[in-house]
């Protein structure tokens, strides 16, 4: 559900009213607003967006992280675009046929568009893209692969203009992850100048970026600032401002105070306590949705006292979760007993949160034959909504229990992420048990579930249970968009029975944003500057 302190007619709302096709027919509108970096003209020219974490990489397939795509999403653009509930529309992709029983679907490019550098993006270049990103052998290994792209096998090019996509999952399922993932590197610019087939793109000037998107990059201070400018060759409709800049602040009083100020015009991730000081200023308002992030802590079953599942559904128990998110977030979240959030594609209505009931928490420790252990929760700091205050919590929570002592450990994101992706080998485990956040961007569950818990080719899984991932795969295959979707809520009531994680919340995004800009937020989190005037 979309919330504004000021109701505005949004983007979309005003291309149905209009007619227009594109953002051409709105960009004449920036000029009657008013901005302190208008040009003479009145039209606005620069555009700050402040996130709470700053690539540390840039490569634009070797990470996961939302922060990331805002960037680099406005220099790689997407080959599709993508409307939580709505499903895929055209854009670099121009058109796409699935082809019945080949398990594949062949993808029409556009023949207008070219890289910054001016090379005409060909279908070899896509092809190469993806293939780079599912096959380990050929680069870097990203999370985009086993997460984002988990169905895809491999791509090959038709001819210029053409590519076929390969799949070993149903159509559907395919179309929600190269709809949301699919991009495209310059093939013979990476490989002369990145050697990306063996190591990460790096670089530190503007020359080292190299997409075919509507904003190129002109200045770039690795871990503090990068600042786009309009290319002038896009294929597409010209976007709303000449100059973008991003920059990150870890602190959301940081973020606010730089909006304040009138240092960035748009950030991200307003903490609850923060939200009056942005209501009580001048020029600036709170604009939130209810995200399709949900936050949670896993249980790498493969080590003890999480291999039972008894212990498992006792932290459940522990938790009050429904209190968390009235109270530390100040409503700013729902509870939530399974792995996805509502409007995702197979969310289980018949499932209730957890509710907090101690009594059910000890009796089960004791069941699990775990009584009296310790355990730590492994907690970052600054990437969710009070991460660290819910953390610590949850912690303090199960430390109540009578036969649980429990201890929050608050650590940088980056120890989460790495923790998330170390797999479930007992041999190489350091941390068990830790707070982490999934945003399923794709609209589909098994985004949010087949990188945890599926088994085959996934040394990234987080828990091992055959039944659990035999009921995903089961889903993957399923052509019928109805009996696939019942297999899905089948999935998660099996993941809330199974208690991978300890489920939390659902949590809001909210942004704060200068009143001039007409612009709503998404519930995957996208930060596109092209849906803005």
């Amino acid at each position: 559900m979309k919330i504004a302190d000021n109701q505005k007619l949004d983007r979309r709302a005003l291309l149905k009213l209009t007619g227009a096709a594109g953002t051409a027919g709105l960009a004449s509108m920036a000029g009657c607003l008013d901005d302190p970096s208008a040009d003479d003209d009145g039209e606005i020219d620069e555009l700050t967006i402040t996130l709470s974490q700053f690539p540390d990489t840039i490569d634009p397939l070797d990470h996961i992280t939302g922060d990331f795509f805002d960037v680099y999403d406005h220099i790689y653009e997407p080959l599709f675009d993508f409307e939580p509930g709505e499903g895929i529309f055209p854009r670099v992709v121009d058109d796409w046929e699935i082809q019945e029983g080949e398990g594949a679907t062949e993808l029409y490019l556009r023949d207008d568009v070219v890289f910054h550098n001016g090379d005409d993006l060909t279908a070899e270049d896509v092809a190469w893209t993806i293939n780079r990103t599912v096959d380990p052998e050929m680069g870097v290994i990203s999370d985009i692969g086993s997460f984002g792209l988990g169905s895809i096998e491999g791509a090959e090019a038709l001819d210029e203009t053409t590519v076929s996509v390969e799949y070993g999952a149903a159509p559907g399922l395919a179309e929600f992850e190269f709809g949301n993932y699919a991009r495209a590197l310059d093939m013979q610019w990476a490989i002369d100048n990145h050697d990306a087939e063996n190591e990460a793109i790096s670089g530190a000037d503007p020359e080292d970026f190299n997409g075919t998107g509507p904003y190129e990059v002109v200045d770039f201070t690795s871990g503090e600032e990068i600042v786009l400018e309009r290319f002038d060759d896009y294929w597409g409709d010209e976007p709303p401002f000449e100059t973008v800049i991003f920059n990150a602040d870890g602190e959301s009083n940081g973020r606010v105070n730089s909006l304040r100020t009138d240092a960035t015009d748009l950030t991200i991730n307003i903490l609850p306590e923060d939200v009056s000081t942005v209501r009580n200023a001048d020029d600036i308002e709170i604009r939130r949705v209810t995200s399709f992030r949900n936050i949670f802590c896993p249980m790498k079953n493969t080590v003890e006292p999480f291999d039972s599942q008894e212990f498992r559904q006792a932290m459940n128990y522990a938790v009050d979760n429904e209190g968390i998110a009235s109270s530390v977030l100040s409503g700013y979240g729902e509870a939530r007993g399974q792995p996805i959030a509502p409007g995702i594609n197979g969310f289980n209505d018949e499932i209730e949160p957890y509710e907090q009931d101690v009594s059910m928490a000890e009796s089960l420790v004791e069941e699990s034959g775990y009584g009296g252990v310790e355990i730590e929760l492994t907690v970052p700091q600054g990437r969710y909504l009070n991460d660290a205050e819910v953390g610590e919590t949850v912690a303090d929570q199960i430390d109540q229990l009578e036969n649980v002592s429990c201890e929050a450990n608050i650590v940088e994101f980056g120890t989460v992420s790495d923790a998330n992706s170390a797999g479930v080998d007992p041999d190489v485990i350091e941390i068990p048990f830790y707070l982490i956040g999934w945003g399923t961007i794709t609209g589909d569950t098994d985004y949010g579930v087949q990188g945890f818990f599926t088994i085959p080719d996934n040394e990234a899984r987080t828990f091992d249970d055959e039944e659990l991932s035999d009921a995903i795969l089961e889903s993957q295959q399923i052509e019928d968009p109805d009996e696939r979707r019942q297999q899905l809520e089948e999935v998660n009531r099996l993941a809330h029975e199974k208690a991978p994680f300890l489920f939390l919340h659902t949590q809001e995004s909210i942004y704060g944003v200068r009143e001039q800009i007409e612009w709503e937020p998404r519930e995957d989190e996208s930060v596109f500057i092209w849906d803005m005037e």
